[in-house]
């Protein structure tokens, strides 16, 4: 999961603004516009003093993004990795701004972060540490304001410590609606949890028929077996397809006749990783990407794909479940090569939309079914993916610049009617 060295000086912020840049050009945006685009609204830093399991008091660094709320209040996850940096979540906010946009869902961009490594602390450090940040962060998220929501290395344990931090700051009556990826027990809604994996298995069916991929002919390799990872690859594989190579952050395995998607998922689950799968060959990550195959989903972490290795990716999909895992120089050589990108502002648009319908449930204090959820995503998503699929005819571009396309123009749209005030 952990990006080569090659690929740890790329400034993920400076990739959105590149992305915004080339957009901007091709709509033919007035500097002024731009320049609202490109600054996030605003930036809260804080210092979070956790009390640790001996005693001791250690101070961790937290971010909260929110890049724009002209369609709406702002939406995005709370990351818990040493690598956070003020940077990330700058971009991570910009891209969830195209994100919902893309989606056609009335939000705007927020994410935010911890740098720590959860994976040294105690539940209870990591709960106070949670709780502190909730407190922290209080006066700028809200229902009607930032919406939070998990992403990598937190879930639905740290988003209950959020939300029941903010009701008792905020009134003492439950508010379930502050926040999304919630146990269903608390508010959370039903299908919400593979509806990343879900959603990117949808644009794949789409794809697949636009391009003329027979689907019970197809292979996928998934980088990144976790939750989306996982759901993607098992929802995948549902419609004909089968899994030749895996890998998390411990190690890859592959396996050209195919790997059992549910059984691997019950080894990560005894083992907590895929390396040392049985009836499997152990391979490197670089060899991972490489792998000759019919459709590639990244999972781990940004930066994965660059101009380093793009020439030698053997692919006909890439569907991105990560958020930015390819660089804006991998995807023109992608383009060129003739591999149809599924830019992650789109196939992993799942998770957003199904944390928009858990807020509508609590705004409204009711609970859907799990097939109305999964219908509900099914025809948005796929809508989604006509506009994604019909701007890069349009204008002749990849997927990627075309669904920025799309999501500038409806964000550009919302800022004019509204206006400048004060």
């Amino acid at each position: 999961m952990s990006s080569s060295n090659l690929n740890e000086k790329i400034n993920p912020f400076e990739v959105a603004l590149k992305q915004l840049e080339e957009a901007s050009k091709i709509l033919n945006l007035d500097k002024g516009m731009l320049q609202i685009l490109a600054n996030p609204k605003r930036i809260l830093t804080v210092s979070i003093p956790t009390k640790m399991d001996d005693g001791s008091i250690r101070v961790f660094t937290g971010f909260r993004s929110q890049h724009n709320d002209a369609r709406g209040p702002c939406k995005g996850g709370i990351r818990y990795h040493p690598d956070v940096s003020v940077e990330e979540v700058k971009a991570l906010s910009m891209w969830m701004t195209w994100k919902c946009a893309i989606a056609n869902i009335p939000y705007g961009g927020g994410k935010g972060g911890i740098v720590c490594n959860p994976k040294q602390m105690s539940e209870n450090e990591l709960e106070r540490m949670t709780r502190r940040f909730a407190y922290l962060i209080a006066d700028i998220i809200g229902p009607y304001k930032d919406i939070p929501a998990p992403d990598v290395y937190t879930g639905g344990k740290e988003m209950a410590w959020i939300m029941d931090t903010y009701s008792i700051l905020k009134g003492n009556y439950v508010q379930p609606e502050v926040i999304t990826g919630k146990p269903i027990a608390i508010g959370g809604s039903l299908g919400r949890n593979e509806a990343t994996g879900r959603g990117l298995a949808y644009t794949v069916r789409e794809a697949a028929k636009k391009i003329d991929i027979d689907m019970k002919q197809a292979t996928i390799v998934v980088q990144g077996f976790g939750n989306a990872g996982q759901f993607a690859s098992k929802l995948v594989g549902e419609q004909g397809s089968k899994m030749i190579a895996a890998s998390d952050s411990q190690g890859a395995i592959i396996n050209k006749d195919g790997i059992d998607a549910d059984a691997l998922i019950k080894f990560k689950k005894e083992t907590g990783t895929v390396a040392g799968f049985e009836n499997a060959k152990s391979i490197s990550n670089e060899e991972l990407l490489e792998t000759e195959c019919t459709i590639l989903i990244p999972a781990a972490l940004e930066n994965q794909i660059t101009k380093n290795n793009a020439d030698k990716i053997k692919t006909k999909i890439i569907a991105e479940a990560a958020n930015g895992p390819t660089t804006p120089e991998a995807d023109e050589i992608l383009f060129k090569n003739d591999i149809l990108v599924i830019p992650d502002v789109l196939a992993n648009g799942g998770g957003v939309t199904v944390s928009y319908y858990e807020w509508l449930q609590n705004l409204r204090r009711e609970y859907w079914k799990e097939e109305e959820v999964n219908n509900r995503l099914d025809i948005n998503i796929t809508k989604s993916f006509f506009d994604v699929y019909d701007t890069h005819k349009k204008y002749n571009v990849d997927m990627r610049k075309a669904a920025t396309l799309l999501a500038i123009n409806r964000v550009v749209e919302a800022v004019n009617i509204r206006g400048l005030w004060p």
